[in-house]
């Protein structure tokens, strides 16, 4: 019998890990088996922590966007065929990616339709930043071609999903709604919260019963989508932190948010947007007690999503930003964050043992199927 395969897109920063968790306990609560799939530029991701803390089965794949790893995308969903034979996938793709239905959901299901049935693509926004995008509410923006990948995510969406109705009043929800009606008609939108859970069964149940629609292609120009990605740096660290005689424990809710908050202001000095930012801080060996928490705007406040209970002698901190600046900016933000925040303003040690930071290369599909080639 063949897996359901539900891939989750949007922007990064619109809540798709929050909402992919809270999806895959309503699966496992319908009896159902899940394995989630993470997808990064680079190595060390945030999504792939929070999934194993909440015991689900996670495969990452680093080095790429699923459409250019599609070859590790079939191992990674074998891999968890092997260990535990899930009844549905969950893909979360990299947050700077488009023209997944082309390169990714059509080949799947045209190439292994016997072994996945392959949902309608989803894709989430932050309503704040639709909002902008779409010129319903001042703020900073994104550059003209960081835009482009932005609009054509929702051009390609059958599913269109705004998220965090807690950030909108009624009159700015009919706004949106009625901006995603009249520039992308072609998509049922679904409004929710992730974070209470309010509004989710609608989208669960009409993701996981719908069929993706073969026939709708998107004309997109490659030139332009690989430079608006390479408009935005990338980085990913993981950070050991260690008190010692003189400062026994350590509160690292509060560490979290004080370095958000550094790397927030020192970000915008620069003049840089913040795509997304988060960080888990969880004791060194214990991966299922942790904090996270999440800055998906320079204009916006950083938020913990999971909180620690206990003070810390010691903690594992893993660090992903992206942002539209270049790559040496957000690494000299991220060192003198953690050298403040860390060392000067609470005497702690740390030793950064995986730092990388890059901008992501030109797509190349392995893949591509298009109104011509699918016959």
């Amino acid at each position: 019998m063949s897996s359901r395969y539900l891939m989750i897109g949007g922007f990064l920063g619109a809540g798709k890990t929050t909402l992919i968790q809270r999806f895959a306990k309503y699966i496992t609560w319908k009896g159902l088996k899940v394995g989630l799939i993470t997808n990064d530029q680079g190595a060390g991701l945030v999504d792939s922590v929070i999934g194993r803390s909440n015991s689900f089965p996670v495969e990452e794949i680093s080095g790429g966007c699923f459409c250019c790893r599609f070859n590790s995308l079939l191992e990674a969903a074998t891999s968890l065929t092997n260990e535990t034979r899930p009844d549905v996938f969950l893909a979360e793709p990299v947050g700077s990616c488009t023209d997944l239905v082309a390169t990714v959901s059509l080949p799947l299901q045209k190439i292994y339709g016997d072994d996945y049935t392959v949902a309608p693509l989803s894709v989430l926004v932050d309503p704040i930043r639709a909002g902008q995008i779409l010129g319903l509410v001042e703020g900073k923006k994104f550059s003209d071609n960081v835009t482009y990948i932005y609009r054509k995510q929702l051009e390609e969406a059958e599913f269109i999903v705004i998220n965090k109705l807690d950030l909108l009043d009624d009159e700015g929800l009919l706004a949106l709604r009625s901006a995603m009606a009249r520039e992308f008609p072609e998509a049922r939108v679904f409004e929710l919260g992730a974070r209470d859970g309010s509004n989710c069964e609608e989208w669960f149940d009409a993701v996981l019963s719908a069929e993706m629609n073969t026939s709708r292609f998107l004309e997109i120009d490659y030139e332009r989508y690989g430079e608006g990605e390479a408009l935005l740096g990338w980085l990913n660290a993981a950070v050991e932190i260690e008190a010692d005689r003189e400062v026994e424990e350590f509160d690292g809710n509060e560490l979290l948010k004080n370095l958000a908050t550094s790397i927030r202001s020192s970000l915008s000095d620069a003049g840089a947007e913040v795509a997304h930012l988060k960080m888990t801080l969880n004791p060194i060996g214990d991966p299922y007690e942790l904090a996270a928490i999440n800055l998906v705007r320079g204009d916006s406040e950083p938020e913990l999503s999971h909180h620690l209970y206990e003070e810390l002698e010691d903690g594992e901190l893993l660090l992903n930003i992206r942002a539209e600046v270049d790559p040496d900016t957000l690494e000299a933000s991220a060192k003198a964050a953690l050298e403040k925040v860390i060392s000067e303003e609470n005497g702690l040690s740390f030793q950064v043992k995986h730092l990388e930071h890059f901008r992501p290369g030109m797509p190349k599909p392995t893949h591509r199927i298009t109104a011509e080639t699918n016959t």
